[in-house]
This record gives C-alpha cells, structure tokens and sequence, in this order.
C-alpha cells in the first residue's frame, strides 16, 4: 500500500496462512523501501490480509486479518480492534469511499460490512484526547423522504441495511461519565427547544443519532389505529445548535442538515411543506384535547347519575347531558371497533391528510391545502359547539349536584392536559 500523502512512505502486509503463521506481520517503510520498520503491537490477532491508509489524515490507518478490523490514528504507535457490531471473521480487502467518508470492508463469507463516516476519526489529537468533551465533526446530514416501490428481485438479491434517517452527533469524552445527567439538547435556528437525547457516557468516540423528526402528534383515541400519527414532522433543513449537558456543565456546537439532494423542490416549496404538516400537527393535539375533554365530562356526568336514585329528576338530567357529549364525541372520532370499519369522522380524515403532507418532500397540492381549511373549520364548529354544550347546562348540573352533597363535575384545563400527556 503506497502512501497518497508521501511518496516515500508505503505499508506492507504479510499473509501467513500460507506456511500455516497466524502471526500478524504488518511494516512502515519512510525511505522507499529502504528499511522497514515493524507496526504490530499484541492488540492483533490472526495474520494480516490488507493495509490502508485514510485519504484525509496519513496517521489514520486500517488493517483486515483473518480475525479482524484493527485501526490506528496515531500512524501505528497504539491500535485498536473495531468491534461495532463487526465479528472476528476474514477482511479480505478495504476501501475508503471519497464522497461519503465510509470506511467499506470486505469479508469472507459474511459480505460487506460498511463502517458509516469515518472523518471523526481524523480530527482525533493529542489536545482532543486531553479534553474532558470534545464535539467531532461529521459530514452534513441528508434529509431523506421515504420511498415506496414494488418490485420482484426472485433469490438473486443482496440484502442491506440502508444507513439510519439521522444526523449523528459525535463527541469524544475523556473519561466515562459517571454521575450526574447526561443528555443531548437540540435547538432551532431561533433558539427553539426541539428535542432532548440521552447522551452516550463511554469513554471515547461516542456516536448519538437524531432522527430529525418531531415527537409523534398527540392524537385521540380511537379503535381505528391511525398510522399516520405514528411518527413526528421532518424537521426543516438547517443548522441546529447542539447542547451537551453533562452533570452541572454544558458544551455547545452545531450541526448541519442539508436537503435531499434526489429530490429538486426548491426551499419555498419546502418551507409550505413544513408549515402545512405543523398545522395538521397541531390540529391532531387540538382535536386530542378537546375529545379528552368530551369524553372526560361526559363520564363524570354519568358517574354521577349513577349514584342517584332511578328515576331522579337530575339523573335523567345528567344522563341526557351525557348523551349529547357522546353524540358529540362519535361525531369527531370513531368509536366503531374493529381496522375494518370503514367508519371515518374528523380525526380519521386529520391523521390521514397529514400523513400524505409529512411524507412528502415538496409543497401539498391545492387540494390538501384546501382541506386543510375544511377540516379546521369543522373542529372549531365541533369545539363551539362543545363549549355552548357546557355553557348552557353545566352550572345549573353543578348546582343541582351541590344541593344533593355530591361532587362537581370539573373541566380539565390545558396545563392539566398537558401533564397527562407526558
């Protein structure tokens, strides 16, 4: 292996197996093969297949064996064995991908094993490895848009893992993080909080992934599953702040999302996209809150018309004000058991219109924008009509309620809704 950064400089590795050797033979030469220096240290194990020098940083090296990923970033003082989910088998040959700073390696009998952006590796110094924290950087994370496709491979068919939707945050700790809290906060352009992670506390090169998206929206219950409320809106492309909190000290940086680059919608259309999903967002929690609050009436009314006598004046009172609550509640959620049912009310066309929006990349059509507007205007109708309901009958109830020494029947607030969520 001829060094890229010096002519002068070269690598050789030693196969053993043929004179039966499992000793591992791997040399430096600095004067164009003149002398030969030896870079095995005891962290090796079985004889060595391939040498490779990193693109970037000369002092970064990585050797296969028959046992093995071993790597250096000191030129080949100190080495390591890479255990990440990579088994002792054969690395027959490695490459170092120019674009995307993937280190690919090929094995025997277990294919291609790709170890995704190696670039932290490269900033790794002796003032980094002094430091308690230190942020590394990494390439640009990519927004990715999922795609459906259909298609009929037959048995022919090499099967991957593709690499994980997420901007990965990278950072070297000196030593294990032991006590105190230790997580990753993310924040918008604006100073936005957006999400917490819980941070990693191994000593060394910790590796934190953020899928980029926004919590799940807070959606009603129902029967029907809703998959559309499953996952959070893609966050916008950008830079994000990045806070490190470790115990009682914070550490700060940034990272960068860039758009999908597969994709040409331009940043306008981008930008609808996101505010339409966060509107669909947020009417999934509104329409969440306010059938919680339905619901939440409606059962103290009935649980209160049960402690009375039958036939009492004011169970039957309470008992039809719990009806019209219901008849309200089944017209904004189905309540129809069973994923067959084919029964559809507000909530049901919310998480679906959503879920069209938040999976698309570019700007919603004039259509789904359109219904947007519907569909708000039909919640609010369904929230005024709640609040006219309770306006007109709740006080008088309570009253009643208070004369035969039985409890109120209270509204839940937001703030108390929101605790609950948590």
């Amino acid at each position: 292996e001829a060094s890229r950064h010096n002519p002068a400089v070269a690598y050789v590795t030693f196969d053993g197996h043929q004179t039966g050797d499992m000793k591992t033979y791997v040399s430096k030469t600095t004067d164009y093969g003149q002398t030969w220096k030896s870079l095995v240290t005891d962290t090796f194990k079985g004889y060595a297949r391939v040498i490779r020098e990193d693109i970037v940083n000369p002092n970064v090296l990585f050797v296969g064996t028959e046992l093995g990923l071993f790597l250096t970033i000191d030129g080949g003082q100190q080495w390591a064995q890479f255990t990440g989910n990579f088994p002792p088998v054969p690395v027959h040959d490695l490459a170092i991908h120019p674009r995307e700073h993937d280190l690919i390696v090929g094995t025997h009998g277990r294919g291609i094993y790709i170890v995704d952006d190696i670039s932290p590796l490269r900033q790794i110094n002796e003032k980094i490895l002094e430091s308690k924290v230190a942020f590394l950087e990494t390439r640009p994370a990519q927004i990715r848009f999922p795609r459906f496709a259909q298609d009929f491979p037959g048995d022919d068919e090499f099967v991957g893992s593709n690499t994980p939707e997420a901007a990965w945050i990278t950072y070297y700790l000196k030593d294990r993080h032991m006590m105190g809290d230790m997580k990753l906060e993310i924040y918008d352009t604006q100073g936005k909080f957006i999400s917490s992670l819980p941070g990693g506390k191994r000593k060394g090169i910790n590796r934190v992934p953020w899928y980029m998206r926004l919590k799940p929206p807070k959606v009603a219950p129902s029967p029907q599953l809703g998959y559309g409320a499953m996952v959070g809106p893609t966050v916008p492309d950008g830079t994000y702040k990045v806070k490190l909190i470790k115990g009682t000290e914070t550490f700060e940086s940034q990272i960068k999302l860039d758009p999908d680059p597969t994709v040409s919608y331009s940043a306008e259309d981008r930008k609808i996209q996101f505010e339409t999903s966060m509107k669909l967002y947020q009417m999934q929690e509104r329409l969440a809150f306010l059938a919680d609050q339905i619901t939440g009436v409606r059962d103290q009314a009935k649980d209160r018309a049960g402690k009375l006598k039958k036939g009492d004046e004011l169970a039957k009172a309470l008992t039809g004000f719990a009806n019209r609550l219901n008849a309200l509640h089944k017209s904004i959620v189905a309540t129809k058991e069973g994923w067959l049912t084919g029964e559809e009310q507000l909530r049901e066309k919310v998480v679906e219109l959503y879920l069209f929006v938040s999976l698309h990349a570019g700007r919603p059509t004039e259509s789904q924008i359109g219904k947007l507007s519907v569909l708000n205007a039909e919640l609010d109708q369904a929230n005024a009509k709640y609040e006219s309901i309770i306006s007109k009958e709740l006080d008088n109830l309570n009253k009643r309620l208070a004369a035969k020494k039985l409890e109120p029947i209270k509204l839940m607030t937001k703030e108390e809704w929101d605790k609950k969520q948590k």
